[in-house]
């Protein structure tokens, strides 16, 4: 069973790695997606984003070994909670209905059974690495909408979220340089 938790989680930094270097499993560069302009894309992929930051914070709080690692996933429970709830009100203060959640996509369910499977500081150091990520690829969506999105309330709360993705960025940058890693 062990064995079976490190090949997880070694499939998982691979795959991590491959994300964000640009390639794929296959390491053929992948182009960069642009940020979707249409309310129900930027909604989803949003949505998305959210749902991975809460489900991925949840597991820093309970398996996390640094008091930082746990620190900083109660916080983006928190805020992305906040984010998902700034969305939906943008949505129905512009007239339109908020759309159902869309399922997590297949590459970020990979990124959480990985994040299950390894414990101790390589959960941490795992964590840090996803979130490093995740953090990147929301700044240039919510970046990308607000200059180009369809949806003028929508433009309007994702130029209000980018700050706050901001932060988060280099709360982890310095949590994935080590800075997190004490209590």
């Amino acid at each position: 069973m062990q064995t079976f938790f490190k090949a997880t989680a070694m499939a998982g930094l691979l795959a991590l790695s491959a994300c964000a270097s640009g390639m794929d499993s296959g390491g053929m560069a992948q182009p960069a997606a642009a940020a979707p302009t249409t309310m129900g894309a930027y909604l989803a992929e949003a949505a998305r984003a959210d749902m991975y930051e809460i489900q991925a914070g949840e597991l820093a709080q309970s398996k996390g070994s640094a008091a930082g690692v746990r620190q900083f996933g109660a916080m983006m429970v928190r805020d992305h909670t906040t984010t998902t709830q700034q969305l939906m009100q943008a949505v129905m203060s512009s007239g339109a209905s908020p759309p159902p959640p869309p399922p997590l996509d297949a590459r970020r369910a990979g990124l959480l059974r990985a994040l299950r499977g390894a414990s101790g500081a390589g959960f941490d150091r795992l964590y840090a690495q996803q979130q490093l990520m995740a953090h990147q690829e929301a700044l240039a969506l919510h970046q990308g909408y607000a200059q180009g999105g369809d949806n003028a309330a929508l433009r309007a709360t994702a130029a209000q979220i980018v700050p706050a993705v901001q932060q988060h960025l280099q709360h982890v940058q310095h949590m994935a340089g080590g800075g997190g890693s004490g209590g």
